[in-house]
């Protein structure tokens, strides 16, 4: 997961502002800092090494013996090598010759009996990063998220002060997450007034459509980074100014992986599963369901044309999370979308009345201080 392979410490541009860059070190912590300074369109960071790159292919003859020959790469690895390497060979070749990149000769390949699968998914850190052991992967985890925590913890603050209720839309790519978003938008635009948070590697699009709702809406682009976090809700947040006692609704990047790891200050998390991609989806990708209160089944109006087992589906979710709540939805037919968006009304009513508990304590606590003054 990127908390420990460092690929969610790329370029982040939050639309019409700064654009942000991380940086994991060696320690586990992570360094932003902001460019305020326009840059082309064409422009990019780039870190090319010059230095040629040398591995090894070895070769086991028949006769027990071994042999092993270099080569260098020059840039992309745009060669390839039409054998494989490190098989056993049943005949004899001239060990002088050159291997050039494009090897003629041919070999006979056995194809090898394979038995147990691999599972990289194990151990404390249940990850895998080349060269890293489990116990500093769990370290390096625990810091980034640490740091991310205390940013989501802030944002919740934020809300609850304000009475905002925050939803993070979470699922793959294809899923109809925008469209099932656009739906319930135009359903309750008239009744709570709506901020946006897009989240995408790369383009405007998303947010582009939510505008052309009427509600506001904020794009933010996280380049290599495969997931929004904390840090960057927060600045859109303070761009976004969304009303007291509002919905603030955030779109996270089309990634079952990474995003479940990462609290943004939500109140709940949304995880979208269609029709169209498989029943199985929440046991091959168990933290996302896990970390979800609720699931949306979307595209119910195709099950007619598809071989899905819609009971299985929802079965396999509840393994993995007993507690999720699950609505089955349609957005192009409009299927289910009012228990839906019943259930995004109780948590507004839930949030005003948090606030009003919140007022009202206040207002008791200054009386009471103004009482010990006046009495002094």
């Amino acid at each position: 997961m990127c908390t420990v392979c460092g690929c969610g410490a790329g370029e982040t541009k939050i639309e019409g502002g700064a654009h942000e860059h991380s940086h994991v070190h060696a320690d586990g912590t992570v360094h932003r800092h902001h460019h305020d300074h326009q840059h082309a369109d064409d422009h990019a960071h780039t870190h090319d090494h010059a230095t040629p790159a040398d591995h090894v292919h070895s070769h086991q003859h028949a006769d027990g013996s071994t042999h092993s020959h270099a080569h260098v790469h020059q840039g992309e690895h745009a060669h390839h090598h039409p054998h494989e390497h490190g098989h056993d060979h049943d005949h004899d070749h001239d060990h002088d010759h050159g291997h050039g990149h494009g090897h003629g000769h041919g070999h006979h390949h056995h194809t090898p009996a394979v038995s147990g699968d691999l599972d990289y998914g194990s151990g404390p850190a249940r990850a895998h990063v080349p060269g890293m052991s489990q116990a500093r992967m769990v370290q390096i985890e625990q810091d980034i998220l640490s740091k991310n925590n205390s940013y989501a913890a802030a944002n919740r603050s934020w809300f609850d002060e304000r009475g905002i209720f925050a939803l993070n839309l979470v699922s793959s790519p294809g899923s109809g997450k925008t469209t099932l978003l656009v739906k319930s938008i135009e359903l309750l635009k008239d009744k709570v007034a709506i901020s946006v948070v897009e989240g995408d590697q790369q383009t405007s699009n998303d947010a582009e459509r939510i505008r052309a709702t009427g509600v506001a809406a904020l794009q933010i682009n996280t380049g290599k980074g495969c997931h929004l976090d904390g840090h960057m809700v927060g600045h859109a947040m303070q761009r976004l100014q969304p009303a007291e006692e509002s919905l603030f609704l955030i779109e996270n990047v089309g990634n079952l992986v990474c995003p479940a790891a990462f609290d943004l200050g939500e109140h709940h998390k949304v995880a979208i599963l269609s029709v169209t991609e498989g029943e199985d989806k929440p046991l091959k990708y168990p933290d996302m369901f896990a970390a979800a209160d609720v699931m949306l089944l979307n595209k119910c109006d195709l099950l007619p044309y598809l071989d899905f087992d819609a009971d299985l589906a929802e079965a396999n979710a509840r393994r993995v999370n007993p507690h999720l709540t699950i609505f089955r939805v349609s957005a192009t037919s409009g299927d289910g979308m009012s228990a839906w968006l019943d259930w995004i009304e109780a948590g507004l009513e839930a949030q005003r009345g948090k606030r009003s508990q919140t007022v009202d304590a206040l207002k008791q606590r200054i009386a009471e201080l103004e009482r010990q003054l006046a009495a002094k």
